[in-house]
């Protein structure tokens, strides 16, 4: 849902074009932006009416509360963006593309609102373990050190670090099986650290 005025040039692009996307960006603190996550939604506005009109407003209304003190003004539009592609980028050499209906029928992660306390008791407490997945399964077998940076119901994200250049190098280690629940996640994660140190894939 997006809610922009008439007198903005973005709100008058909307109503001669409906053509929209909108990048989500990782609010991380890497050095290098391009290394981060993002996601761009492109597809197409459209301007919703009875009911999906009044979930669009409450919607948006719990998202932004401040947007109550002009929504309702006659300059101020409401419009859906009906997500035709999504193009997603990891990082460096880390994309995809996915289609609209891929996109509406995805469900939430589990996993991912409740890692921040294991990403933060895994690289506190289990440097080495990290090490040795980045060097078994993650490609680096040159791995100096290794910083979990993220976890999701298909696996963890780390940045590793090796003598071949200054930068570190972001990698991928995925779990046997995806998680239902995070829950799931202190178990899967034992499994690639007895994985890493027999040095096996999974």
């Amino acid at each position: 849902m997006l809610c922009v005025s008439h007198m903005a040039e973005h709100g008058r692009n909307l109503a001669r074009d409906p053509r929209a996307s909108i990048a989500i960006v990782t609010p991380d603190t890497d050095d290098d932006p391009l290394a981060s996550g993002r996601v761009t939604l492109a597809g197409a506005v459209e301007r919703p009416v009875g009911d999906e009109y009044d979930a669009a407003r409450a919607a948006h209304l719990a998202a932004v509360p401040a947007a109550k003190y002009y929504v309702d003004y006659s300059d101020f539009s409401l419009w859906v963006l009906r997500v035709h592609r999504v193009r997603w980028v990891g990082g460096y050499g880390r994309m995809d593309s996915a289609s609209g209906t891929d996109y509406i029928s995805a469900e939430p992660d589990p996993v991912v609102p409740h890692a921040g306390p294991a990403i933060e008791h895994l690289n506190a407490d289990h440097a080495e373990s990290l090490l040795a997945m980045a060097r078994a399964l993650g490609g680096y077998p040159d791995a100096t050190s290794a910083r979990c940076t993220g976890a999701d119901r298909y696996g963890l994200d780390l940045l590793v670090a090796t003598p071949r250049g200054p930068q570190p190098a972001h990698t991928r280690v995925g779990y046997a099986q995806r998680l239902d629940s995070a829950d799931e996640l202190r178990a899967a994660t034992v499994e690639l650290a007895k994985a890493a140190r027999q040095g096996s894939s999974l």
